[in-house]
């Protein structure tokens, strides 16, 4: 994994390599909801905490379940019951944020100013429903401002990978119209991670930087689309500033 910064902050995106799952979970499988022993995904985040350069405890998950909820990481949740949201906020220094995808657009914003970072899973019905959007709102909420924000967008399915119905394709071209695209057999498709980039231009967010990498055709990245029982892999984005 590499570790990569923009003045206070810190972020990566890891990929299937160098943790203890065994097949078909590849090695570095960190989703605790793929159906791998919850023990192999225990010292797997352990493994990438270590290699982040934090502390296991402060690194924060979230249930995604694909819609635009937004939550607060400010400490261990409650009885360790992870929010069922799709993007996490922090201004806690040192907190690290943590999104899973195997296809989905890892999104990760910041604010180096106001000291205030988000990790958003943006998924196809995320996309559709704002959920990038509503995590620059709450963002905002706490001191940051877009004109002062970064975006790092990691390895997702591309659009010339992501083939769908075209009733699917109209509907999520209905709220992101940058999403339309064309597979390279000429078939509907939809393309996130420029959705995803068209919402963050929309909202002021043109700093940063969009991984080119596909996931469907890494080999050294998860993807549902292609395996099917597969593992996960993070984005990851801590405020760090200098003591």
């Amino acid at each position: 994994m590499e570790i990569l910064s923009h003045g206070p902050i810190r972020y990566a995106f890891s990929d299937r390599w160098g943790g203890v799952s065994t097949a078909p979970y590849g090695a570095l499988n960190l989703g605790d909801h793929v159906g791998e022993d919850l023990e192999l995904v225990a010292e797997n985040r352990r493994l990438a905490a270590v290699a982040f350069g934090a502390e296991p405890e402060r690194v924060r998950y979230m249930t995604q379940v694909h819609g635009a909820a937004v939550a607060l990481a400010d400490g261990p949740w409650p009885e360790n019951r992870q929010p069922e949201v799709d993007a996490l906020i922090t201004t806690r220094p040192g907190e690290v944020l943590a999104v899973l995808v195997a296809d989905c657009t890892p999104v990760l914003l910041a604010d180096p100013v106001a000291g205030v970072v988000a990790a958003v899973h943006a998924g196809r019905p995320g996309l559709a429903a704002g959920v990038v959007p509503a995590a620059i709102e709450a963002m905002a909420k706490l001191g940051a401002e877009p004109s002062r924000m970064v975006a790092f967008t990691g390895p997702a399915v591309c659009g010339a990978c992501y083939e769908v119905p075209e009733a699917m394709r109209a509907a999520v071209a209905e709220t992101a119209p940058e999403s339309w695209a064309v597979t390279r057999q000429g078939t509907p498709a939809v393309d996130v991670p420029g959705g995803v980039w068209a919402q963050l231009r929309a909202a002021g967010i043109t700093e940063g930087s969009r991984s080119p990498i596909c996931a469907m055709e890494s080999p050294d990245h998860y993807s549902y689309r292609r395996e099917g029982v597969t593992g996960r892999f993070a984005g990851f984005i801590s405020f760090e500033p200098e003591h």
